[in-house]
């Protein structure tokens, strides 16, 4: 029984062993389903953790990072110390500007 494509819902998936999958600059060619209409593809699982795996070797996985820390106080205004490891990642420096963004019941701080 041939599978419809779960995007356009119309095409039929065919096995594809040409499905290229970049990483911070590296790319890996992994096996899985492609759709003969929309063109999307579907690695297999085992080729997604093999390509995972080998990232993580390489140091190019994004592992999530949630740390915590206590809010000091400076004035009127609160102060966030960034960890060093963040810092070092991001590439930020002592007067660089970034932007402070409420998203529901969370604060997300991005480079500028």
């Amino acid at each position: 029984m041939d599978r419809l494509c779960p995007a356009c819902e119309r095409g039929k998936l065919t096995k594809a062993d040409d499905i290229i999958l970049e990483i911070s600059g590296y790319v890996f060619v992994v096996k899985g389903d492609r759709c003969a209409e929309c063109r999307e593809e579907y690695p297999f699982e085992d080729e997604t953790q093999r390509v995972i795996e080998a990232s993580r070797k390489l140091g190019v996985w994004p592992e999530p990072l949630k740390l915590y820390r206590t809010l000091s106080k400076s004035g009127e205004s609160l102060v966030l110390r960034v960890p060093a490891d963040i810092e070092k990642q991001l590439k930020l420096k002592k007067g660089e500007e970034v932007s402070i963004s409420k998203i529901g019941g969370k604060v997300v701080i991005e480079p500028a």
